[in-house]
């Protein structure tokens, strides 16, 4: 059970990943590194057309308890993704605990799948918190757990490597240290968001221009679809792409 301060620690972050999303009903979403699914809950509650995925079999399972059916939930490697070219609205990838890899792997993953925006969300290695053993204890995560720090400025150099000089809106939460922050959580609520570099958790949204599109117009009348399939198109198309690469 969540305490009262971790329970505002997780509401700061959902405030800034949603302030920073946008999420609108009927955009098709893709969680990278969903989890149980938290998150992708409060995309649900938007209307969005949400997508998981995780490379953690005990966490998709209990991703679905969160999710229920409407939830397409995938399997899967964040450096690289089992999707189409732009076949999502929305990208969203946060660095939590337990997610290692490439980073600009991943990052690189998120933009080619997303076809309107995409949100970096990480962990602030210059926040005032303090160091990262502090964030770490901030943020209730044990020593031994594995998780990823970034500077602010390291995470959109690796962006503008990716995308070019792409317009990017960024900012930060949770920047006072935790004494501050247990006693004052009011004052931490002052705090501007966009372009604070103080908070210990920190997102990154830029939009996205894709040329090209490898999507399913062209497929969808090739695609042996009956009425009541219990699979969507994009299940489909990829299910067909493993089947050429075998």
């Amino acid at each position: 059970m969540q305490t009262v301060f971790s329970q505002f620690i997780s509401s700061r972050q959902e405030t800034i990943v949603l302030e920073m999303v946008k999420p609108l009903a009927g955009e098709s979403l893709l969680h990278v590194g969903c989890g149980a699914g938290e998150l992708a809950r409060l995309f649900q509650l938007k209307k969005c057309l949400v997508t998981g995925l995780d490379a953690s079999p005990d966490l998709l399972a209990k991703a679905r308890m969160n999710l229920g059916v409407q939830c397409e939930l995938v399997e899967g490697d964040i450096e690289n993704l089992p999707f189409s070219d732009n076949e999502y609205d929305v990208t969203v990838i946060i660095f939590r605990p337990g997610i290692m890899g490439d980073p600009y792997k991943a990052i690189a993953e998120a933009v080619r799948v997303s076809r309107k925006r995409v949100f970096i969300g990480f962990y602030n290695r210059h926040s005032f918190v303090g160091t990262e053993q502090a964030i770490r204890e901030f943020l209730g995560v044990p020593a031994d757990s594995a998780m990823r720090f970034f500077g602010i400025g390291e995470m959109k150099f690796m962006v503008n490597q990716i995308m070019g000089n792409s317009h990017l809106t960024w900012g930060s939460v949770l920047c006072l240290p935790v004494p501050f922050c247990r006693i004052f959580s009011e004052v931490e609520e002052l705090f501007p968001m966009k372009n604070n570099p103080l908070g210990a958790f920190a997102g990154i949204v830029f939009p996205v221009y894709y040329t090209y599109r490898t999507l399913q117009k062209p497929l969808i009348s090739k695609l042996d679809l009956k009425a009541g399939a219990s699979v969507t198109v994009p299940e489909t198309v990829r299910n067909m792409l493993r089947k050429g690469n075998g």
